[in-house]
């Protein structure tokens, strides 16, 4: 999979149909993470939305894995990183394999990486 297709807050909230606002308390509750770029824009990784979901929502298990790698002291440019790089023993990335529904192989993997 190649990196992360990034938007802006703005973006994010056209295609959630939510409040820019709402977007950044998804961001503040750890149900999204955003990394700035070279121009200090916040940015959010489109793959890290469902936009298939009735309503669209952040990815179904991206919180409890971002809250596992942020406590384990992994900045949010770290966490995108791990998330596009290949796991052997998901033999995928850890986003690919949140998008297909294995969340609890994507935390196992994590609590070894976190801690």
């Amino acid at each position: 999979m190649p990196g992360p297709t990034w938007i802006s807050v703005p973006e994010a909230a056209d295609l959630l149909g939510i409040r820019d606002r709402d977007v950044r308390q998804l961001v503040r509750d750890g149900r999204l993470v955003t990394v700035r770029s070279s121009t200090g824009a916040a940015g959010i990784a489109r793959e890290m939305l469902d936009l298939a979901a009735e309503p669209p929502a952040a990815l179904d298990g991206l919180a409890g894995t971002l809250t596992l790698l942020g406590d384990g002291g992994m900045s949010p440019e770290t966490v995108v990183d791990w998330l596009w790089e290949r796991d052997d023993e998901l033999e995928e990335t850890p986003i690919e394999a949140l998008r297909s529904g294995r969340v609890h192989a994507v935390r196992r993997v994590a609590l070894a990486q976190a801690f």
